[in-house]
């Protein structure tokens, strides 16, 4: 049984990509054909490419590895920090910190001090300082926990980076080459397969495409979990295997957000698409 069905796809709007005018040559080995000016994407590769990631997903995970989902699009946000938390995983839906990943020791010293703070709130001596000084902790808290509420628990490199739309997440897909983490996307027509490591050709703009996939990249990390626990029961007695920050944060305005609201079809197609009238 596939990881998902053809039908399941079309019912989340998956098949629809971006205007013709704008579009990726590199994609065009996963497209179908074009329909009143939009590509529509090939789903029989969809369901392939999507059979190869949640494996590659599932065993990752069995033998221990860790994947962070990365998603900081409006339409992905929601979906990003849901699915995660379901399969215990790790995810930025904020905006990607420059060196999140090449500079990760530095990012660590900024989760312990949110640790602090958390820790300062709860103390009853936090009470007992003045309101100003009070009022500029709790600042730097709400700063530091909108983009680092995702990782707070995650004490080393992930062993796989999935990503919501690899064009809007560059940097992050720069690092994550960089360090030869795997790369697992949803890849529309106007990105570039060559940076991701496994491809899943799709609609990146659509809210319901976003859930069905990462929901069932969702499920692959629970899966090798439980395979993963199923091997300790197995053999009780052995021992599992030990499992450059920029200036954009600190010069961050609070009044910029990082991605603008999707428009009226967005949920369907994307801001920029029309609904083809036929398909087939």
């Amino acid at each position: 049984m596939s990881v998902v069905s053809m039908k399941q796809l079309l019912e989340a709007g998956v098949h629809f990509g971006h205007q013709t005018r704008r579009w990726n040559p590199k994609m065009q080995a996963f497209i179908f054909t074009e329909r009143n000016g939009i590509y529509i994407i090939d789903l029989q590769k969809t369901v392939r490419k999507m059979e190869e990631a949640y494996n590659f997903v599932r065993d990752t995970v069995a033998e221990g590895g860790t994947v962070l989902f990365v998603g900081t699009k409006k339409q992905a946000q929601e979906t990003v920090e849901f699915e995660a938390d379901r399969c215990g995983m790790y995810y930025v839906n904020q905006r990607w910190l420059g060196g999140m990943l090449t500079n990760f020791s530095t990012i660590r010293k900024r989760i312990q001090r949110l640790n602090e703070l958390e820790r300062m709130q709860g103390d009853e001596q936090f009470s007992l300082l003045p309101k100003k000084e009070q009022r500029v902790l709790m600042h730097d808290k709400a700063k530091l926990e909108k983009y680092l509420k995702g990782i707070k628990q995650m004490t080393s490199l992930p062993d796989i980076v999935y990503i919501v739309d690899p064009r809007k997440e560059n940097i992050a897909v720069l690092e994550a080459r960089r360090l030869d983490i795997p790369i697992v996307a949803i890849v529309d027509t106007n990105c570039d397969p060559d940076e991701v490591d496994y491809v899943i050709p799709g609609n990146d703009d659509a809210i319901r495409a976003v859930k069905l996939i990462t929901s069932r990249l969702a499920d692959a990390v629970l899966e090798g979990r439980q395979v993963a626990g199923d091997r300790e029961d197995e053999a009780p007695g052995e021992l599992g295997a030990d499992a450059g920050v920029d200036e954009d944060y600190d010069n961050y305005d609070e009044g910029e957000e990082p991605a603008s609201e999707p428009g009226p079809e967005a949920d369907v197609h994307g801001a920029d698409r029309e609904v083809p009238t036929q398909v087939g």
